[in-house]
């Protein structure tokens, strides 16, 4: 009886024992899921800034129509990235999408701001330089997210991957989060030149 007792005992305790690894990657996932969603929330405010600052931007800059038309292709890009990166936060095609999206229009950003730079007027407008503070604004909120995010997936990454947790997130599908990694280019990794 006494054996029973001792077998039916260490058979409870590894159950629970695999209960709490299963627990703990399913909070690490919810956590870097999560801090994904603060950078949707700011890359959101990032968009809905740009065709405010392109409206502007058109009065002036009536002989550029083809660098706006190219930031707002960029924007209606990256928006289409966000969406599918918010679908399945950490799917390595997603992020890889995002980071792609997000250099094309910060690309974008930087050539208008560059052409910007001809017209004085543009660059005294009030509604422009309000604007532009709040994209700059809005660049290191996305940069602050983009890292808290980062930590997240290194988190849970680290926890899937250290045994015995590697075995439980094998059983249950625990699939390794793709980092929101940095841009490639080296000049698309400068943010937006946003001074007037």
């Amino acid at each position: 009886m006494i054996p029973l007792l001792i077998v039916l005992g260490v058979i409870v305790l590894f159950v629970l024992f695999l209960v709490a690894i299963y627990n703990g990657l399913v909070t690490f996932r919810n956590q870097y899921k999560n801090a994904f969603a603060q950078i949707d929330v700011q890359l959101k405010r990032r968009y809905d800034l740009i065709p405010n600052l392109v409206e502007i931007a058109k009065g002036y800059m009536a002989h550029e129509r083809g660098t706006l038309e190219a930031v707002m292709a960029a924007r209606a890009g990256a928006v289409s990235a966000s969406r599918a990166a918010a679908a399945n936060p950490g799917d390595p095609t997603a992020m890889t999408g995002l980071n792609q999206a997000e250099g094309a229009l910060s690309g974008a950003l930087v050539k208008m701001f560059a052409v910007a730079e001809a017209y004085p007027d543009l660059k005294a407008n009030q509604n422009m330089m309000q604007l532009s503070e709040e994209l700059t604004s809005t660049e290191n909120r996305v940069a602050f997210s983009r890292q808290a995010f980062n930590d997240s997936v290194t988190a849970y990454n680290n926890k899937r991957e250290v045994f015995p947790n590697n075995i439980v997130a094998g059983m249950f599908n625990f699939a390794v989060a793709q980092l929101l990694e940095s841009i490639e280019a080296p000049e698309e990794r400068r943010a937006p030149k946003v001074q007037f």
